[in-house]
């Protein structure tokens, strides 16, 4: 008699819920927010406040973190882009250099840095390894104690790889804009009116 083979999944069927899971994940970002130094938003305020344009940056999954930020920095008012886009300003004194680098040191963001501060921009590295070469060459640092690829082997996090530093970054940086809106003396009302109507 023949192998019939694995047996095809049955597409009614319903994937078991594992809440422990879902509780665990939960439980690892409240205890990141709970070792987050309650000083580390403001640095990043001040040089977001001060700067004429911000400029973000950040790889794969953290990339798309910061660019979750950059679309709050646009509905705050601020001039903003993301390093890469086509219609990236050129970076110049008085500018803002935003770059993700959670492990701590990425070739990418290293040399992105290196460029960035020749221009005479001001450069905040966010990362979970402040002693990393690419958070060295940063004038200001936001520090998320959170597992990263550097260190996820065999690391405590029930997330695969990085994604407790990105989940982190997430929720960090909401809080930052929340912080930012009070600063700037804008409203909920003030930044839903500069939310696209191209949806």
């Amino acid at each position: 008699m023949s192998d019939p083979g694995p047996t095809a999944p049955d597409p009614g069927a319903v994937a078991p819920r594992d809440d422990a899971l879902l509780r665990q994940a939960a439980a690892e970002l409240a205890d990141v927010a709970g070792h987050l130094d309650p000083d580390a938003l403001d640095p990043v305020v001040e040089a977001i406040v001060q700067a004429r344009r911000v400029m973000l940056y950040g790889c794969g999954r953290e990339g798309l973190m910061m660019r979750a930020l950059a679309m709050r920095l646009h509905h705050l008012g601020r001039s903003v882009c993301m390093q890469g886009d086509m219609t990236a300003f050129p970076l110049a004194a008085g500018d803002l250099f935003l770059c993700a680098a959670g492990p701590g040191a990425l070739a990418t963001a290293t040399a992105l840095c290196g460029v960035a501060r020749d221009a005479g921009a001001r450069v905040l590295v966010v990362t979970a390894e402040p002693s990393g070469e690419t958070a060295r060459l940063a004038h200001d640092l936001l520090v998320i104690p959170a597992q990263t690829m550097a260190r996820d082997m065999g690391g405590p996090s029930v997330l695969p790889m990085g994604s407790l530093f990105e989940a982190a970054m997430l929720l960090v940086s909401e809080v930052l804009v929340l912080r930012l809106r009070d600063v700037l003396g804008e409203t909920p009302e003030t930044m839903r009116a500069r939310h696209t109507n191209m949806e």
